[in-house]
């Protein structure tokens, strides 16, 4: 009878392996194992070690912005104006994409209020193509710039991104000027930007919107740059300081203005509109 209990036992542990499994991850930073619905429910940070894990735009969303915003400028959709093809073609990355995350893109718009601050929210999704900014993240972002113009409210962006598409050639590239032209013109009529940097922000994001903010801020750890350190020592024939792509880094050689850990970013933000709104009156 013992031989039955102890295959009972094994078949009973088996079970509850079925059960569990996809219930646990791994943190890159401490290496612990985490339940991942605490992970979920502290925002993606490791509750042991801090370290800040990637989130998605639309909890982004949820976490900065009252109950009761409104999802905008989600109708665009990108073509394949080169009919660009490498492993496979763009039209089959795209179409996967927008199965996998449910977006036309890899930005969202948004509009309601942070606190009791009325703001135009752009929203970047990294696992959407790498975040990467074609055509329609380029005039997503655009449309918000012009609506926090047009109705004097502040605008806040939310970079996650590898840089831009190449998959779309002159056609990505474009939009770091359309861009950067459209904050000039926000800028000239004295509409808050702050701009948040997380991790990754590199490439063309970097070169464009992402540090043009009258405030910008990162997440903790984030990697923040134009090239990689590869390219860049190779160029300068110069070996660079550990962690020198970091956000905490940057913010040490005047970069940033602030490095904020997530849970404390909203209220951040509320205090800096606050500031700002004061000033721009």
């Amino acid at each position: 009878m013992s031989w039955f209990r102890r295959e009972d036992n094994r078949i009973e542990s088996g079970a509850n392996r079925v059960r569990t499994e996809g219930l646990w991850t791994k943190c890159d930073g401490c290496e612990q194992t985490i339940w991942k619905a605490d992970l979920e429910a502290n925002l993606q940070v490791c509750p042991r070690c801090g370290r800040h894990g990637r989130i998605g735009a639309r909890a982004r969303i949820e976490s900065l912005l009252e109950p009761g915003c409104e999802l905008v400028d989600g109708e665009l959709k990108s073509t394949d104006p080169l009919e660009f093809a490498d492993l496979r073609p763009y039209k089959d990355r795209l179409a996967r994409a927008q199965r996998e995350t449910g977006l036309n893109d890899a930005i969202i718009n948004a509009q309601g209020l942070l606190g009791p601050h009325r703001v135009v929210l752009s929203v970047m999704e990294y696992s959407f193509i790498g975040g990467s900014m074609g055509a329609v993240v380029g005039e997503t972002i655009a449309r918000a710039i012009d609506r926090a113009h047009d109705t004097r409210q502040p605008l806040i962006t939310v970079a996650a991104s590898g840089g831009a598409r190449m998959m779309e050639g002159i056609v990505s590239l474009m939009q770091l000027a359309k861009v950067s032209a459209a904050l000039a013109r926000l800028d000239g009529a004295g509409v808050p930007f702050i701009s948040v940097l997380t991790d990754p922000t590199t490439g063309g994001v970097t070169a464009s919107f992402a540090m043009l903010g009258d405030l910008n801020i990162a997440e903790p750890g984030a990697l923040i740059g134009f090239a990689g350190p590869r390219v860049i020592e190779q160029t300068i024939r110069q070996k660079l300081p550990e962690g020198f792509q970091r956000a905490e880094f940057l913010l040490q050689h005047g970069f940033l203005d602030a490095v904020v850990p997530r849970k404390e970013l909203k209220a951040y933000l509320v205090r800096a509109l606050a500031f700002m709104q004061v000033q721009a009156s």
